[in-house]
């Protein structure tokens, strides 16, 4: 009976040994599984840094003369020049459409494009308007409650302070001329989101889908809309060129453009009788100001994205307008 209570003892205590054995290894496994999927995510799904889309023959492709090699310009030494000692990232396309002279510097790096989605949406709801789906004379109306529940947006927010009609019950309420209207010159983040519910956020995408923006997405519940600078470069070429939906609809967003009031960065330091046509965009470290600038010694398209953790945006913006003030010195006494 001793004999047989040993066996016992014995035979549970390496039962339990090896039960002991096949928990670590479990978990060994699931450490490792759980790394790998993390690896995973991390470099294939999550927002990347550069990501292949629009290419930079793409963005310089219909231009005469045959644009310069980057090298062969002195652009890129104003630039750097103007940037020197600057902290954080800056992406910047530069794009003469008379001369052909360009630069280019972390071109396919992706930012967060904060305000500037609203371009998407300003395209995508004229594609509607010329297709017959939507009217500048509909009006869109939303509880204002219900609108930010929908797009997860916790406080009314913008670039200027929100001047949308609402009455006491807490309703936006604007027409479709006027909600572009606001969404692109004020930047008003109520009238994107109303826009964005009629319009519908999936046709956004197919909008960017169709025009090859693969680079661009209106993002996921954890992270924001992402970009790049070749991609709204692009976007900027084709309403320049008409064929940004069709000639009249990318007459109507220039003017749109021309019409913007955040003028403290692009603009600022540009002479006054200048056309214009440019967005801003602005989130957290994100800071940026696109458009194309019309001049008399030939037009150009400046894009200008950048992530900095500087605590004063105000740097920033000056940093912007600084470079674009320069970039127009150089373009008008390079005139040729």
């Amino acid at each position: 009976m001793i004999i047989n209570d040993a066996g016992i003892y014995y035979y549970q205590k390496s039962k339990r040994r090896k039960r002991r054995k096949f928990l670590i290894v479990f978990f060994i496994i699931f450490l490792v599984l759980a790394w790998v999927g993390y690896v995973i995510y991390d470099h294939f799904l999550s927002r990347p840094k550069e990501i292949a889309g629009v290419t930079a023959s793409q963005l310089l492709s219909n231009i005469t003369p045959t644009p310069k090699k980057q090298t062969e310009n002195r652009l890129g030494d104003v630039v750097r020049e103007t940037l020197k000692g600057t902290k954080g990232s800056y992406g910047i396309i530069i794009l003469n459409l008379r001369t052909g002279e360009y630069y280019f510097q972390n071109e396919s790096r992706s930012y967060e494009a904060a305000s500037l989605y609203k371009l998407w949406v300003m395209a995508t709801a004229f594609d509607q308007i010329k297709n017959g789906r939507l009217r500048e004379a509909d009006v869109l109306s939303q509880d204002l409650d219900v609108l930010r529940m929908k797009f997860n947006i916790a406080t009314p927010s913008g670039e200027m302070n929100d001047e949308e009609e609402k009455d006491e019950e807490n309703i936006i309420s604007y027409t479709v001329k006027d909600a572009l209207t606001q969404m692109i010159t004020i930047s008003d983040n109520n009238a994107a989101l109303l826009l964005s519910e009629r319009v519908r956020l999936a046709n956004v995408a197919y909008f960017l889908e169709k025009q090859g923006f693969i680079s661009s997405s209106l993002g996921t519940n954890n992270a924001g809309p992402f970009t790049t600078p070749l991609e709204i470069a692009l976007f900027l070429k084709k309403l320049y060129e008409g064929k940004l939906v069709d000639g009249a609809s990318s007459k109507k967003m220039l003017d749109l453009l021309r019409w913007q009031k955040l003028n403290n960065k692009i603009p600022k330091y540009l002479p006054e009788n200048l056309f214009i046509a440019h967005k801003t965009g602005e989130l957290d470290e994100f800071n940026h100001d696109v458009g194309i600038v019309f001049t008399p010694s030939g037009d150009y398209i400046i894009v200008i994205l950048s992530q900095s953790n500087i605590s004063s945006r105000y740097l920033v913006e000056e940093k912007i307008a600084i470079l674009s003030r320069d970039i127009y010195k150089y373009f008008s006494t390079n005139d040729r």
